[in-house]
């Protein structure tokens, strides 16, 4: 099967998009938005997932020209021609609609690019100029769907996204190992006295735990600065943003509520919680 062939039977594959949702601490769209607002944020995750997905999954040797196929699909659809792959085909629709630009989604097939060459990051001002690329994108994409995208507005996002990336690679810590990257900045773990395989036990040293705490701090510090953007929003889109904070401040209660220990098994938020904190996250001025 060629590269291409590949890649086109993976986008078919990743529109069950009930089971694209269940990967993630946050609803990508709840059904409490209206169905233009599912579909154009489903769109945009697919789209995501798919990169991500290649960026993680593929066969090594054919991630760089996977990537290389999106982008060029990506580029028909700012041409105006028709794209080629079924998940762009659905992103066209929505870019269209919502008049996003194109930078966002090229940073994330960026941010791919560069989990391909940089498995190590030495200090939390590295990760997080990494996030850039990989998550703060996310949040651009949300308020143009909303048509909410104002200066003021991306800031306070990327402190979302990125304290929402940071709560995941927090989680991830054995998968990501796993897969020959490590998230957690260098200098925490030698500050902790961590080496590298104290990430493939099986319960989480507590030296590890101090540095998964570390950066779940840092996040909820992010979180909680940023969280006024669903203050300086209105209707549904205050509806939407208060969810992923919400998601994102429930994932870091279950994280201390397991002790940071994220190598014995999965720590995600529950229901109950996510929706005690989606309620109080609406009520934010």
């Amino acid at each position: 099967m060629s590269v291409s062939e590949r890649l086109w039977n993976a986008t078919e594959e990743r529109r069950t998009r009930i089971e694209l949702q269940s990967r993630e601490n946050f609803p990508v769209a709840t059904r409490l938005l209206p169905a233009r607002h599912r579909e154009h944020l489903l769109n945009v995750y697919g789209y995501a997932r798919l990169v991500d997905d290649i960026g993680d999954e593929a066969p090594p040797g054919e991630r760089a020209d996977l990537l290389d196929l999106v982008e060029r699909d990506l580029d028909r659809v700012y041409a105006g021609a028709g794209p080629e792959l079924p998940v762009l085909r659905d992103l066209a629709r929505t870019i269209v609609a919502c008049r996003i630009p194109a930078e966002p989604f090229r940073r994330l097939i960026e941010a791919n690019r560069r989990d391909q060459a940089v498995t190590r990051y030495g200090t939390f001002d590295d990760l997080v100029e990494y996030c850039t690329l990989s998550a703060d994108p996310v949040g651009h994409i949300v308020l143009h769907v909303f048509g909410a995208a104002t200066p003021g507005r991306l800031r306070l996002s990327d402190r979302v996204c990125t304290a929402l990336q940071i709560v995941e690679h927090c989680q991830d810590v054995g998968e990501d190992y796993r897969n020959g990257r490590i998230y957690l900045p260098g200098d925490d773990l030698r500050r902790f006295g961590c080496a590298e395989d104290d990430l493939a036990a099986a319960v989480t040293p507590t030296r590890l735990r101090g540095v998964v705490a570390l950066q779940a701090g840092r996040a909820r510090r992010m979180l909680d600065e940023g969280s006024a953007l669903t203050g300086g929003l209105r209707g549904f889109a205050r509806v939407a943003v208060a969810g992923y904070v919400a998601g994102g401040l429930a994932a870091l209660t279950a994280l201390e509520r397991g002790a940071y220990d994220v190598l014995a098994g999965p720590s995600r938020p529950g229901r109950v919680r996510l929706l005690a904190e989606w309620s109080r996250t609406m009520g934010r001025r």
